[in-house]
């Protein structure tokens, strides 16, 4: 966010193109070494051509969120704007990163695990399965009804879209080991 440029900014596509991070007081590549674009919402798109419309620090080579001179904001000062906010708000303190953690959650109930990846900039599927527990469909309880014996629907699919799942033998519980009985002790 810190490294984000107004040529980044694609209005038209509703896109932000990530080409860069700033990370200890300078422009890297961003991890991965890929260029990723993630979509604006609207709200994201009003708030950025609000900001677009200021005086100075508009060329595409400026930086969107910069200081009075147009330089890199102060990781310090900005940390601090954001816990006076959130206390202001009546919120519990997080980090700042806490945030992408949270688009990474929120986005998975929505999207699919592959999109969540791309937008995120994950290298491996791996690092982006951190976030399908947050993924719950209420399909699923259908289908794991069916799965342990329950009355089967003929609406309900393995998985869990439309059609039928045809017969299926009743799954019944394994035999438990013999335990000792404590009915009439010795």
């Amino acid at each position: 966010m810190l490294a984000l440029r107004w040529a980044d900014v694609d209005f038209v596509a509703g896109l932000l193109h990530v080409r860069r991070n700033y990370t200890d007081h300078r422009e890297k590549v961003p991890k991965g070494k890929r260029v990723r674009s993630v979509p604006m919402t609207p709200d994201v798109i009003d708030a950025l051509g609000r900001l677009k419309e200021r005086e100075r620090f508009t060329a595409d080579d400026d930086l969107v969120f910069c200081n009075a001179v147009g330089s890199d904001l102060d990781a310090w000062a900005l940390r601090h704007r954001f816990y006076r906010a959130l206390e202001e708000a009546g919120l519990r303190r997080i980090r700042f990163h806490d945030l992408r953690h949270h688009f990474g959650s929120m986005a998975i109930t929505v999207l699919d695990a592959y999109a969540v990846q791309s937008y995120m900039g994950h290298q491996h599927y791996s690092t982006t399965q951190r976030y399908l527990h947050h993924q719950p469909r209420r399909e699923h309880a259908h289908a794991l009804h069916a799965a342990f014996g329950g009355d089967v629907s003929p609406t309900v699919s393995r998985t869990g879209s439309q059609g039928d799942i045809g017969p299926r033998a009743p799954v019944r519980p394994a035999p438990m080991a013999a335990r000792p009985s404590t009915a009439n002790p010795p």
